[in-house]
């Protein structure tokens, strides 16, 4: 069973590619709605990596766009070697893990908790859907797509010269644990803070989240934490048949698919949360006596990559298994006639 087509994520590829390209052409010309710079609501501008930037930014990334587009196509071709394999990858890293920026990964935490306010009747300040994914934000994932788009591209046409793996069970399974290990750290200093515990901070620091922040950070803590319980369904029998004590569900196998998008997705927002995280702290701006509040971010980019191999084990043993029940029932069918 083919799990990419590189005609189609390479056509795909270049057509976001021409239509990203066009926006950043128009963003040049004077058109609203360039997400950086002073078009981000970032307040010092230090989250995003191209904060410097203006909309005369914009053609370059028609350049960057174009190249992208010459790439895709060039995927979508067999026989063209591994040269555009090459260049996709670096492109397609740009898009997904430099573009972006924590705030990714904040929206996508506080979205479920947005979902369930009103039923608890929480009023959360005043946020809204618009405050957690503000334009440049959405922007953001609109640049992830086409990272991952490019990325599918460049592992179809890679497939056929490469037959081995380096993805194997045992493999997967560590990462599971690996995924599941390295945020508790995280939540250990967040659980620990809304119990009024300085854990890797000073009392001081502590006291400045008494209006309920600590507690907000026991829910991003929590979130962390049942992320990783579900990420043991990618080695367990539940992560590929429904339990028993799920209706309508029970005993049917799991689309792969249904593991494999959002725990893809997580694996790229804590990625690049971390990032941002490791590049303020080579830029100093942490104390090294509240290592609490940074030094467990710091690691999420391990978390990310742990996540998204273990997710990949997944795929590929599901593929695996899937091709195997098809070619019982070919060759139960064959012996029948």
């Amino acid at each position: 069973m083919t799990i990419f087509t590189s005609g189609r994520y390479g056509h795909a590829a270049a057509l976001w590619a021409v239509a990203y390209g066009l926006l950043g052409a128009a963003w040049a010309l004077g058109a609203p709605g360039f997400p950086w710079g002073s078009g981000d609501p970032d307040p010092d501008g230090a989250l995003s990596i191209l904060a410097g930037t203006a909309p005369p930014f914009g053609w370059w990334i028609t350049a960057f766009s174009a190249v992208v587009a010459v790439t895709g196509v060039a995927l979508a071709r067999p026989g063209r070697g591994r040269a555009p394999v090459l260049v996709a990858w670096p492109l397609a890293a740009l898009l997904v893990l430099v573009v972006p920026d924590s705030r990714l990964m904040m929206g996508v935490a506080y979205t479920p908790l947005l979902l369930v306010a009103p039923v608890f009747g929480w009023g959360l300040g005043g946020a809204t859907f618009a405050d957690a994914w503000p334009w440049p934000v959405l922007n953001q994932l609109v640049c992830v797509l086409g990272g991952l788009l490019l990325a599918a591209a460049a592992l179809a046409h890679g497939r056929d010269r490469d037959r081995g793996s380096w993805f194997t069970p045992a493999r997967g399974r560590i990462a599971v644990y690996v995924a599941v290990a390295v945020p508790l750290v995280y939540c250990a200093t967040r659980w620990a803070w809304a119990l009024g515990v300085p854990l890797g901070v000073s009392a001081e620091f502590l006291a400045e989240g008494e209006d309920g922040l600590w507690l907000a950070g026991a829910y991003l803590a929590t979130f962390g934490a049942f992320g990783g319980v579900l990420t043991l369904g990618l080695i367990q029998r539940w992560g590929e048949v429904f339990p028993r004590w799920m209706p309508g569900l029970r005993g049917r196998r799991v689309p792969p698919m249904l593991a494999v998008v959002p725990a893809g997705f997580v694996s790229i927002v804590v990625t690049v949360a971390g990032l941002t995280y490791i590049r303020w702290t080579v830029a100093g701006r942490f104390e090294l006596d509240e290592w609490g509040a940074w030094l467990p971010e710091c690691f999420w980019p391990v978390w990310g990559a742990a996540l998204a191999t273990a997710t990949v084990c997944y795929r590929r043993r599901r593929a695996r298994a899937q091709e195997k029940r098809c070619s019982t029932t070919s060759s139960g069918r064959s012996s029948e006639r």
